[in-house]
C-alpha cells in the first residue's frame, strides 16, 4: 500500500505542483520592508530586531509586528554583524584651518558637545572637511560604518558635505541650518531675532546712521543676522544698504570699518555680527580718532570672553555657544537610541555694556 505522506501523493504538493512551486518562487521579506511597514528607518529596525539597548518600546514594538506580519527572519550573520555598535560620533566642520578648534566659539561648542557625550560613553572624533581630502575621508567612514552618527557644523550655500551626509542613513545633526537645503535635525541660534535686538537698541539710544558689518552671505546666520537688522532699519526708513562684509575675524572686522568710515564718516553705530568683527571695529575706530560710545555706539554677537575685555567693553548679542554643543550632541544621542526628536531653536539675548549703553 502506498504511502500517504509521501511526495506527490493525493495533496497537490508534488515535486512538480504549482502549490510547491509557489513555496519556492515566494519573495523572502527583507529588512527594508521590515523598516518600511513598521514606519521606522532601516538602522532601528536593525536594532530592535537585534535587541540593542538604544531603540524606544513603541518602536521596538512596531517592527516586531511588522516582521511577524511579513514572516522575516534575520539573517544570523547579519545580526552577528548588526550588534557590533562602533561606540563614536563624528564632529565634521566645513573648514579647512586647523587652528579652528582653538576659536573661542568653536572652543565653547565642543565643551557642550563633550559634556553631552560624557553621559552616553560615545567618544568623539573631530573632522575638518572643507577640501576633497577632507570629505573623502567622511565619506569613507561614513560608508564603512565607523560612526553611530555624525554632527555637521559651518556648511556653506552648495556645500560638498551636505551631500556627503545626505547619502549615508546613519543619523546627521546640523549645527546651523543649512541655506539651500531643508534639514530634518537641526539646533540652530536665533539670529535673525538677534540682529533685530541690536538695531532696536542701536535706535533706542538715539543712533539714526546706522551700519552693519555683516557675514559671509555663504551661511545662514550671517544672513539672518543681516536680515534681523534690515527688518528693524526698513520698518523705521533708515538705509539698509551700510553694509560691509568680513570673514567673522578681528583683523576683517577692522577692515571692513575702515572702509565703512571711507564711504560714511558720519555712521553714528555699527553692529558687527560676531565680537571679533566688533573688537576689530573698536580698534579701527580708535585708530580713525573716533570715540565709542559718544561719536559711534558698537554692537556685536556671540558674548565671547572677548567682549568683556575691550576698551570699553562690549555691548552684544548673547547667544548659548555652549548650549548650541549640548543639544547637537543630545540630539544626536536621541537619534542614535531611536527616538524622533524635533529642531530647536536657542533663543538669544541683549547684554548691554560701555560701546553702546542704553538710552539716557
Amino acid at each position: 500500500m502506498a504511502d500517504p505522506t509521501a511526495a506527490g501523493a493525493g495533496n497537490g504538493q508534488g515535486e512538480g505542483s504549482p502549490r510547491a512551486d509557489a513555496v519556492r518562487t515566494r519573495k523572502i521579506p527583507t529588512l527594508d520592508e521590515v523598516a518600511l511597514r513598521a514606519g521606522v528607518s532601516r538602522s532601528v529596525a536593525s536594532r530592535a530586531m537585534n535587541n540593542t539597548r538604544n531603540v524606544s518600546a513603541v518602536k521596538r514594538e512596531a517592527v516586531a509586528r511588522a516582521a511577524s506580519e511579513l514572516g522575516y527572519v534575520p539573517n544570523p550573520t547579519a545580526r552577528a554583524l548588526a550588534t557590533r555598535t562602533v561606540g563614536s560620533v563624528v564632529l565634521a566642520v566645513s573648514d579647512d584651518d586647523p587652528t579652528l578648534f582653538g576659536d573661542p566659539f568653536f572652543s565653547q561648542v565642543l565643551v557642550g558637545v563633550a559634556a553631552a557625550l560624557e553621559r552616553s560613553e560615545l567618544d568623539l572624533t573631530l573632522m575638518l572637511t572643507s577640501s576633497s581630502r577632507g570629505r573623502a575621508r567622511l565619506e569613507r567612514l561614513l560608508r564603512s560604518r565607523q560612526s553611530d552618527g555624525v554632527m555637521l557644523m559651518g556648511l556653506r550655500r552648495d556645500d560638498p558635505l551636505g551631500r556627503v551626509a545626505a547619502a549615508t542613513d546613519l543619523p546627521v545633526v546640523l549645527g546651523g541650518r543649512p541655506l539651500d537645503a531643508d534639514a530634518r535635525w537641526y539646533v540652530d541660534v536665533d539670529n535673525r531675532g538677534g540682529g533685530r535686538l541690536a538695531a532696536e537698541h542701536l535706535l533706542r539710544s538715539g543712533r539714526r546712521r546706522v551700519a552693519t558689518i555683516a557675514g559671509p552671505m555663504d551661511l545662514h546666520a550671517s544672513v539672518a543676522r543681516r536680515q534681523g537688522f534690515a527688518d528693524v532699519m526698513a520698518a523705521e526708513r533708515l538705509p539698509t544698504d551700510w553694509v560691509e562684509h568680513a570673514d567673522f575675524t578681528y583683523e576683517g572686522g577692522a577692515e571692513a570699518m575702515t572702509r565703512l568710515l571711507a564711504a560714511h564718516p558720519d555712521v553714528d553705530g555699527v553692529f558687527a555680527a560676531s565680537d571679533n568683527m566688533a573688537s576689530g571695529a573698536l580698534r579701527a575706530l580708535k585708530d580713525a580718532g573716533r570715540r565709542v560710545p559718544e561719536d559711534v555706539a558698537v554692537v556685536g554677537f556671540d558674548d565671547l570672553e572677548i567682549a568683556r575685555h575691550t576698551d570699553p567693553a562690549l555691548t552684544t548679542v548673547s547667544q548659548p555657544i555652549r548650549g548650541l554643543g549640548q543639544e547637537m550632541a543630545t540630539m544626536l544621542v536621541r537619534l542614535i537610541d531611536g527616538d524622533s526628536p524635533t529642531p530647536i531653536l536657542l533663543p538669544t539675548h541683549l547684554v548691554v555694556r560701555g560701546s553702546a549703553p542704553g538710552a539716557t
